[in-house]
C-alpha cells in the first residue's frame, strides 16, 4: 500500500495514522477533514469545556509537529465529494486524489429539531463541533434559563455544564425516563437525584410543540401544555452516521456503513471505523458511539491494512462526568432480567450489574473507579460472577477476577 488516504479528520481518523506509524507503516498517509482544526476530542466539549470559555487547544490530540514528524500529511480544510471505487480516486474541488487503501472515518451528525419549530431562531444550538461547543458558551455567559431537549448522555452533561454555570435550567426527554437507550433505571435514579439536588428541573415523557419568540427563542411549548421560558436551548437528541459519501460510492449501508469483522467494507480496499461504522458483534450489526470504539477500532483498521487480517471484538465502555458524578459503564445491558445492586465504599459510589439468568451482561459505576477496572475485567474475559457474590458487601471483587 503505497497510499492510504483517511476521510475524517477526527479521533477514528486520528487512531488510524497514529497506529499506522507505529505499525512501521512506510508508505503516504493523508488525512482529510472539514473543520479546519487539527483533529480534536469531542468528550471534553460537552463536559468540561463549557464550564468556560471553550479553548481549542485544550482538546487538540497532538500539535501540529506531530503530524509533521510523523509525515501525516493534514488537510484539515478539504472537504470529499466524492469516491471512485473503480479509478481508485476521491474527487477532491478541483483535483483527483488517487489512493492505494481507504478508511472513512466520516463520523455522525447530530440530529435536528424539525424546521417548523426551530423557525429560523437565533439561540438554538446543537453540539457535535469545536465551533458548536465556542458558541454555546458564549451564550452560557450571557443567558439567564437554558432548555436542554434530549435526556441521552449529552443533554444531561450539558444541562451539569449549564448549571455550574449559574444558569435555570430546564431538561425534557420525550422518552419514559433519561438514560433510557443507553442505561439501566437504577442508574438513571441517581444522575436523575444528582441533577435535583443541583437545581435543575427534568421533565420526563414530555416533548417539545413549539419554540415562542420573533427573532430570538424567548420560550417553550412543552407537549403536555406548559410552558418554558427559555433564552438558550441545546439540542441533544442523537446523531446519524455520515454515509452520503460511502453510498453515493455503491459501498454496504445499514445504520451506518457496513463492514466485516476485519471492519472492511464491501468494497476491497475500503474501510470504516468509529461512529459511521456498522459491524458485527453478538450476531448483531451494531454502532458504538464511543472514544473506546472510535480508538479500538481506528487501531483494528491499521492494523488490517497491514495485512494482520484482526477481527474486531470490542468491549463497549463508556464514561461520562455530571457535577460530581463519574459514571462508567462497561458491556451492553439489553436483555437483563436482573439488576444487582453493590453500594460502594462511600455514600455516593454505587454499582449495578446486569445479568441475564446467571449470565453478566453489563455493569453501570458511579464514582469507584477501582470497581470499573475489575467489571472491565470480569466483561473482557467473559466472566460471570454469582449474582450473590457481588451483592455480598463482604466478598472482595478482586477474587472474581481468580475465579
Amino acid at each position: 500500500m503505497r497510499h492510504v488516504a483517511i476521510v475524517g479528520a477526527g479521533l477514528a481518523g486520528f487512531s488510524v495514522a497514529r497506529r499506522l506509524r507505529e505499525l512501521d507503516y512506510t508508505g503516504a498517509i493523508t488525512l482529510f477533514g472539514d473543520e479546519g482544526a487539527l483533529p480534536y476530542d469531542r468528550p471534553p466539549l460537552s463536559k468540561g469545556s463549557l464550564k468556560a470559555s471553550v479553548d481549542a487547544s485544550g482538546a487538540t490530540l497532538r500539535p501540529s509537529e506531530f503530524f509533521e514528524e510523523n509525515q501525516i500529511a493534514l488537510r484539515p480544510s478539504e472537504p470529499v465529494l466524492r469516491i471512485d471505487t473503480t479509478a481508485r480516486t476521491l474527487q477532491l474541488r478541483g483535483e483527483a486524489f488517487a489512493f492505494d487503501a481507504l478508511v472513512l472515518a466520516t463520523g455522525a451528525t447530530p440530529r435536528a429539531l424539525p424546521n417548523a419549530i426551530i423557525r429560523g431562531l437565533h439561540g438554538v444550538h446543537g453540539l457535535r463541533t469545536l465551533a458548536d461547543a465556542q458558541r454555546i458558551s458564549q451564550a452560557f455567559g450571557t443567558a439567564q434559563h437554558a432548555l436542554i431537549v434530549g435526556g441521552g448522555y449529552i443533554g444531561l452533561e450539558v444541562a451539569a455544564a449549564a448549571a455550574e454555570r449559574g444558569l435555570r435550567v430546564t431538561l425534557i426527554e420525550a422518552g419514559p425516563r433519561i438514560l433510557g437507550r443507553v442505561a439501566g433505571p437504577p442508574t438513571a435514579d441517581a444522575i436523575r437525584a444528582a441533577h435535583k439536588r443541583k437545581g435543575v428541573d427534568i421533565r420526563e415523557g414530555v416533548g417539545l410543540s413549539a419554540f415562542v419568540g420573533t427573532d430570538q427563542v424567548k420560550g417553550a411549548i412543552l407537549s403536555d401544555g406548559a410552558h418554558v421560558a427559555t433564552d438558550c436551548v441545546i439540542v441533544g437528541i442523537g446523531i446519524d452516521p455520515n454515509v452520503t459519501l460511502a453510498k453515493s460510492a455503491g459501498l454496504a449501508t445499514e445504520n451506518g456503513i457496513l463492514v466485516d469483522p476485519t471492519c472492511q467494507t464491501s468494497q476491497p480496499g475500503i474501510w470504516a471505523a468509529g461512529d459511521c461504522a456498522a459491524f458485527p458483534m453478538a450476531d448483531q450489526i451494531t454502532r458504538l458511539e464511543s472514544v473506546g470504539n472510535a480508538i479500538e477500532m481506528g487501531e483494528v483498521v491499521a492494523a488490517n491494512i497491514m495485512g494482520q487480517s484482526r477481527p474486531y471484538a470490542p468491549t463497549a465502555w463508556f464514561w461520562s462526568d455530571q457535577f460530581d458524578l463519574k459514571l462508567q459503564m462497561v458491556g451492553l445491558s439489553p436483555g437483563y432480567d436482573r439488576i444487582v445492586t453493590r453500594p460502594g465504599v462511600n455514600p455516593d459510589a454505587i454499582s449495578h450489574w446486569y445479568y441475564a439468568g446467571e449470565r453478566l451482561l453489563s455493569v453501570d459505576i458511579i464514582n469507584e473507579p477501582k470497581t470499573y477496572i475489575i467489571a472491565k475485567r470480569l466483561i473482557e474475559t467473559g466472566k460471570s460472577p454469582p449474582p450473590a457474590q457481588i451483592a455480598d458487601q463482604s466478598v472482595n471483587l478482586k477474587v472474581l477476577l481468580k475465579s
